[in-house]
């Protein structure tokens, strides 16, 4: 896959895992495809899944207030998830579930080309850092690791609380705004 009509050709047709069997649209990415920063959440909950656009309920609403906050917008980033399909229930993506969509997101990452990728949340989080070469040694604990740069293949990456979990915690809200402030210093 070298563009993004076929990318978006061959999620839509798309039966590796038995998320397809419940979907309403295939969720795969919106913003700016040529963006220098990237953000990757999880998987599509029950909005995303009506609309076929990635964080475009609650959780989205939030994510764009946050962007607006340094100065950004969906024109100057591309945002996706590690699924492209909504979980039953809005339930956790399993990970043989996100192993299937992985490649789509390889694609996206290949066609964007960012310089920098913001994890949204734990399950982001280890998909995107600790699937790889894991610099923690341990399994990628958000209360714990989120606000830490490395690099991997020349891109700075990064991981925060997913959006909805400021929605559940307002205490997270601080932390997260420092490591929005953190993007800004990145660039």
């Amino acid at each position: 896959m070298d563009n993004w009509d076929t990318l978006y050709d061959v999620c839509k047709k798309c039966a590796r895992c038995p998320l397809w069997e419940t979907r309403t649209n295939v969720v795969i990415g919106r913003g700016n495809k040529e963006a220098d920063i990237m953000f990757i959440g999880e998987g599509p909950g029950f909005h995303e899944d009506q609309q076929g656009l990635p964080f475009v309920g609650p959780a989205g609403q939030l994510l764009d207030k946050m962007l607006l906050a340094i100065n950004m917008s969906e024109e100057n980033v591309y945002i996706a998830n590690i699924v492209k399909c909504r979980p039953p229930g809005n339930r956790d993506p399993k990970p043989e579930e996100q192993a299937k969509c992985m490649d789509y997101l390889r694609y996206q990452l290949t066609l964007v080309r960012p310089k920098i990728i913001v994890a949204l949340g734990r399950i982001a989080a280890n998909a995107i850092i600790a699937g790889g070469e894991n610099p923690y040694g341990e399994e990628f604990r958000i209360t714990k690791h989120r606000g830490i740069w490395f690099e991997r293949k020349g891109i700075q990456i990064m991981a925060t609380y997913h959006p909805s979990a400021l929605l559940r915690d307002e205490t997270k809200k601080r932390p997260a705004w420092e490591d929005f402030k953190s993007i800004v210093n990145k660039l």
